[in-house]
C-alpha cells in the first residue's frame, strides 16, 4: 500500500510541526520538508510506502544526493529515546532548520511531549533572536534544545560578553549538539559558562542521534565492524528513495538484525562509542598514510580554531598533504608543532589558507566540496 508525499515548505515551523503530526497518525501524508530557496536535489515522487511519515532530503558533503525514508515508528522511536535520556518531555526551542533531521526531531519530540516548540526567528542565530525566543517559552516546563557546533561557537562568543545570553541558555535542562563533531575546547568553553551540553552522535539513517556522550541511548545498538561503526535499533531508516543500490550497500543485516553501516572509524572500551575519524578521509603523502580527521581534531584544539577544516591539497612532492582552512590568522609553525607532537611528521599541516567565512551547508556543517575546490584553486 502507499501514501501521498507533501512537500511542506518550512517558512512556517508551526504548520510543518502540524503536518509532520498528521503524518505520524497516518492521517495525512508522508511529508518531506524543504527549505525556500534551498535547490532540491530530486523531484518528490506522489507516494511512497504506507509505513513511510518522513522523508529527509540531504545534499551530504560528499556530493551525492539521497533522500532518507524514515517510518513512523523509526520517529517515535527516536523521541522516545531522547525523552527518556533527558529524564522527561520538555519544551525545545527550535534553532535548527526543519528540513533536517536535528529540527524534524524537535519537531517530532514536541508532539510526543505534547508540548509546542519555540522557534528561534529566521536569520543569523545572534544572542537577541535567542533571548527573545527564550523568554516566550512556559516559565515551568523543562527546556531543551539543539545545536551544530558551529551555532553552539557562535552563541559562545557572544555570551562570554553577554552574561543576558549567558543566563537565558544557562537555565537550560539540556542543550543536545551534533551533526559533526565537537572540539572539546569549545564544549570546555561552553561548560564554563554554566550550560549543559550533550554531544550526539547519529545521522538522517538513524533518525538523528542515537549515542549521547558515547552511550547509547533507548534501544539503539553500536557495533565496529573492521574499523566501521554500524548502528542498528528501532530508529533506522527504510531505505532511500530510489535508490536500491545504495540502500543495499548501506543497511545490511546479520545475525537477524539490522545495521546500518557508516562512513566513521571508531572504538568501543566499556561500552563507549569513540569516533576517531572518517574512513573516507585518509590521504597518502609520502607514501604513509594519514587520517585529516586525527590532524583536524588536533588543529581545532588551539585557540581560536574551533572552525578550522583540514582538506587535502596537492603537493608536486609529497603526492596529497594536509591544509588547513580557517578564517583565523594562526602561525604555521605553531599548528605544525602541535600536531607533530601528537602524529607522526607526515601529518603536519603543509600550509594555511585563510579565508573571509566558511562555506556551509544549510545544516550548518563546513562545505568540504566547496572547501577542497578553493585549496584546489589556491584561494
Amino acid at each position: 500500500m502507499t501514501r501521498p508525499l507533501a512537500v511542506v515548505d518550512t517558512a512556517d515551523p508551526l504548520a510543518c510541526l502540524v503536518a509532520l503530526r498528521e503524518a505520524l497518525s497516518g492521517d495525512g501524508p508522508a511529508v518531506l520538508f524543504r527549505g525556500g530557496g534551498v535547490n532540491p536535489v530530486h523531484t518528490a515522487p506522489l507516494t511512497v510506502e504506507k509505513r513511510i511519515a518522513l522523508v529527509v532530503e540531504t545534499s551530504g558533503t560528499t556530493g551525492r544526493p539521497k533522500r532518507v525514508a524514515l517510518s513512523a515508528d523509526a520517529v517515535l522511536a527516536s523521541a522516545a529515546a531522547t525523552e527518556s535520556a533527558l529524564g522527561g518531555p520538555g519544551q525545545w526551542l527550535l534553532a535548527l532548520p526543519v528540513q533536517y533531521i536535528a529540527g524534524s526531531n524537535v519537531l517530532a519530540r514536541s508532539l510526543a511531549a505534547g508540548t509546542t516548540p519555540m522557534p528561534v526567528p529566521p536569520g543569523r542565530l545572534t544572542a537577541e533572536r535567542v533571548i527573545g525566543a527564550v523568554a516566550a517559552m512556559e516559565a515551568s516546563a523543562p527546556h531543551y534544545t539543539a545545536l551544530v557546533p558551529a551555532q553552539l561557537s557562535r552563541l559562545v562568543d557572544e555570551a562570554e560578553a553577554d552574561d543576558h545570553l549567558r543566563r537565558a541558555l544557562a537555565g537550560f535542562d539540556r542543550i543536545l549538539v551534533g551533526g559533526q563533531a565537537t572540539p572539546a575546547p569549545l564544549v570546555e568553553r561552553a561548560t564554563a559558562l554554566g550550560w549543559h551540553l550533550t554531544r550526539t552522535y547519529g545521522s538522517s539513517e538513524t533518525c538523528g542521534g542515537v549515542v549521547y556522550d558515547g552511550v547509547p541511548v533507548g534501544q539503539a545498538q553500536v557495533r565496529i565492524v573492521d574499523g566501521r561503526v554500524e548502528l542498528g535499533g528501532p530508529t533506522l531508516a527504510e531505505y532511500y528513495l530510489d535508490d536500491p543500490e545504495r540502500t543495499a550497500a548501506t543497511f545490511v543485516e546479520h545475525d537477524e538484525a539490522r545495521w546500518y553501516r557508516t562512513d566513521d572509524a571508531g572504538e568501543l572500551e566499556n561500552g563507549v562509542l569513540r569516533i576517531t575519524g572518517r574512513l573516507d578521509d585518509t590521504i597518502v603523502t609520502g607514501g604513509l598514510k594519514v587520517r585529516l580527521g586525527d590532524v583536524e581534531r588536533i588543529v581545532r584544539e588551539q585557540p581560536g580554531l574551533a572552525d578550522a577544516v583540514v582538506i587535502a591539497g596537492h603537493d608536486p612532492e609529497w603526492g596529497e598533504v594536509p591544509v588547513v582552512v580557517t578564517t583565523a590568522r594562526p602561525a604555521l609553525a605553531d599548528l605544525r608543532r602541535a600536531v607533530g607532537a601528537v602524529l607522526p611528521p607526515e601529518a603536519r599541516p603543509d600550509r594555511i589558507l585563510t579565508v573571509d567565512a566558511l562555506p556551509l551547508l544549510p545544516s550548518g556543517k563546513p562545505d568540504r566540496l566547496a572547501l577542497t575546490r578553493r585549496v584546489t584553486q589556491g584561494h
